[in-house]
């Protein structure tokens, strides 16, 4: 169909979004590498999950079409490889142009031909002293195996001659006892990459071989594996996934310079590759190390502004917090406030509440020091009953939870894995606490981001924290179905995937197209990472079609395309590409007004969220927090810095202010937002102990003038000093 995108597609126009960052003026220059960095790394999560899987359906059934695009898996693929190609030029061209803009400020990448005659003595010494002792060449024939290369590593790959033979010769480039840049100043600001010194020197790794050609390489792998299982078998068999992993086959080549097409060839036969899955880079294959550059200068031209999160100035820091959300909901939003001084005070002040009877919770991905675990430890050391469903096959933090189950066991924790073949991916938490007088109070918080203090800093979430029972009693429902192994099959107010949230979700459209049929206004917004549940696509074609409004904020894949007259022309789609990862999930039925239904959750409008994972949204009902959230979805409208418009042949255009109009930085906005709210709220704090201090000096003014008056002789008799003789005897004994 015209309005209709393929997924693979679509996210590579993501990945160019956050590129086009690296180019971007107004992004300080630091940060622009940054970003370059981060395309690499999206790229090589892309290749080895998503060209991984495509790879496996193009050998296991490559009639299968793709439901959006009509393509089979190959034809998918050669499309992928011809939109990453055309992508390579500007990452290039946006790596040189930083790096060559960083020398004014004393940054120089040196190469072989910049470096001065004193630092070629000086690296060749480094070589060999530093480098050579803990490196070795490999030399290749068919004699013995393929040496394994592994994912994500570099190498330097030789064409070796000894007389009228050719070979292969590969140096591997990872070792713990060298550093990747080799300081040529005092400053560290130039330098030099490990794998070029290795590269300039590799002929005296081969000293019996006359080297012909020389290049870095790098493999990706597939990393498209599931293991499916349940209780105490299952985790024994992530960790053998874990392994299993970084063998798996290779999906792409990259290699740093053009190299002897008969070595080349002889490579990708090696790893079993077709030529098409070659990709040559003039920049480093590995970027990561751009981020170092971050530590080498605070010249603050160089980086962002620096943004702390606010303590949220919805939570007093005088009451406990179980306390203040049994008063109200609370609204929470991530990176403006922080983390610790809400979310993570509240899990201590839970472990720590002799009231607290249990903690139920639900993680994905955490950090590598955690505040959560620690205090989820501590609850279950201190008596509380602790269950935490824990998802082992959180992608690329399998081990990582491996170990955090097993820490939290020996703490007394109960830890269960969830149903089998279905991902747990919601962020939900129940306190259980004693009431006052009998009986027992809920908190139930709901967010959209995972429980990880570092990526609260750096990714834009919200969070709601609830003493509603109806919710708390559907949240409890999620609990035990995630200890049973099953899905919840009804639930009142919470969206509960995979039985109730799609089929929900679709209905609440259905309620706004009949308002548009019947002459009314019908409205539908959302706020998600990725839209490509072909169900919810549909039906928002329906609704467009039927007059409604619809307005989507879709950070990376968007499978349908906006404005195509006949069916998506009251459709508006932005992305908004910035300083924090945009993470939030927003959904939005009808105006703002009575009747409109606001939901914040952890699912995205994919099928594997909405149908295929545990996910839960909650609905935000206390009024002053839904015209918070509709005025942060108009922000988010209205951001004309870091925003683009998806246009009518699904590409994506730079939203920018118009002459006089006001210029809005959605996430800038909503950081000066939480600062003036708490600097708004230290002042009526103020001005309230202020005027208690009038008022008490009022009062104890007028209470000294209706006093009655004293007796003058009295008064003056005691306050005169008396007169004293000489003591008497019996006064001195």
């Amino acid at each position: 169909m015209e309005y209709l995108e393929n997924r693979e597609l679509s996210w590579l126009k993501f990945n160019q979004r956050v590129l086009e960052e690296a180019s971007a003026p107004e992004t300080p220059l630091l940060e622009r590498l940054s970003f370059s960095a981060i395309y690499q790394s999206n790229l090589d999560e892309f290749f080895m999950v998503r060209v991984g899987s495509l790879t496996d359906d193009a050998k296991n059934n490559d009639k299968k079409k793709d439901s959006k695009s009509g393509m089979t898996p190959s034809q998918q693929l050669d499309a992928v490889f011809t939109a990453v190609r055309r992508l390579q030029p500007s990452a290039e061209e946006a790596f040189h142009k930083n790096m060559n803009d960083l020398a004014a400020f004393g940054f120089e990448q040196v190469s072989f031909k910049t470096a001065t005659a004193e630092e070629l003595t000086f690296l060749e010494l480094y070589f060999k002293r530093e480098i050579k002792p803990f490196i070795s060449g490999i030399v290749v024939n068919d004699a013995m195996p393929f040496p394994f290369l592994k994912n994500k590593e570099l190498y330097v790959v030789t064409q070796l001659g000894s007389g009228k033979k050719t070979t292969i010769g590969l140096i591997p480039l990872y070792s713990e006892h060298i550093e990747r840049m080799i300081p040529l100043g005092a400053d560290g600001r130039r330098f030099i990459l490990m794998e070029d010194v290795v590269l300039h020197f590799a002929h005296l790794m081969f000293k019996s071989y006359k080297v012909i050609d020389r290049a870095v390489i790098r493999v990706t792998r597939n990393a498209d594996i599931m293991v499916s299982g349940k209780g105490a078998e299952f985790r024994s068999r992530m960790e053998e996934l874990v392994v299993k992993r970084t063998k798996l086959a290779p999906v792409r080549l990259e290699i740093s310079d053009v190299f002897s097409r008969n070595a080349l060839d002889y490579i990708c036969k090696k790893l079993k590759l077709a030529n098409v899955r070659v990709f040559t880079s003039r920049i480093p294959l590995d970027l990561s190390y751009l981020y170092a550059l971050q530590d080498l200068s605070d010249d603050p031209k160089l980086h962002y502004n620096v943004r702390s999160p606010r303590k949220p100035a919805a939570l007093s820091d005088s009451k406990s917090i179980f306390s203040q959300v049994k008063a109200k909901d609370v609204l929470l939003s991530f990176p403006f406030e922080s983390m610790n001084q809400s979310f993570i005070k509240l899990l201590q002040e839970a472990a720590d509440d002799p009231k607290v009877t249990s903690i139920k919770i639900t993680l994905y991905r955490l950090a590598k020091a955690s505040k959560v675990i620690a205090a989820l430890c501590s609850a279950a050391e201190q008596g509380k009953e602790v269950l935490v469903m824990i998802e082992l096959r959180a992608r690329f933090d399998e081990a990582n939870n491996i170990e955090w189950s097993k820490h939290l066991q020996k703490a007394g924790v109960k830890v269960i894995y969830g149903p089998q073949d279905f991902k747990a991916h919601s962020k939900l938490l129940l306190i259980t606490r004693k009431a006052q007088g009998g009986g027992f109070d809920y908190l139930t918080q709901v967010g959209t981001g995972n429980y990880n203090e570092k990526t609260s800093s750096l990714y834009t979430d919200l969070m709601l924290l609830t003493a509603d029972r109806t919710i708390a009693s559907d949240a409890e429902k999620v609990f035990d179905a995630l200890l049973n192994g099953t899905f919840v099959e009804d639930s009142e107010k919470l969206l509960v995937a995979p039985l109730c949230l799609r089929d929900r979700v679709l209905a609440m459209m259905d309620e706004q197209i009949e308002i548009s049929r019947s002459g009314g206004k019908g409205y539908i917004a959302a706020k998600v990472n990725s839209l490509s549940d072909t169900a919810i696509i549909e039906k928002l074609v329906e609704a467009s079609q039927a007059g409604v409004k619809i307005e989507l904020v879709v950070r990376g894949i968007c499978c349908v395309i906006a404005g195509v007259e006949g069916y998506t022309e009251n459709i508006s789609v932005r992305s908004i590409v910035g300083r924090f990862l945009e993470h939030s999930r927003i959904f939005i039925f009808g105006k703002q007004g009575s009747g409109q239904k606001i939901y914040i959750g952890s699912a995205d409008y994919m099928p594997r969220n909405t149908i295929r994972r545990v996910e839960v949204a909650v609905p935000v009902e206390d009024e002053k927090l839904k015209k918070r959230i509709n005025d942060m979805f108009r922000v988010l409208m209205s951001d004309n810095v870091k925003a683009r418009k998806m246009l009518p042949d699904g590409s994506y255009v730079h939203i920018k202010p118009r002459e006089g109009t006001e210029i809005i930085n959605s996430q800038e906005y909503f950081f000066d937002e939480a600062y003036q709210r708490l600097e708004d709220k230290e002042k009526r704090r103020s001005q309230l102990s202020e005027n208690r201090k009038k008022a008490s000096e009022k009062k104890s003014a007028a209470a000294k003038k209706k006093a009655p008056p004293k007796n003058k002789t009295a008064d003056k008799t005691s306050s005169a000093p008396k007169k004293r003789g000489r003591p008497k005897k019996s006064e001195t004994k």
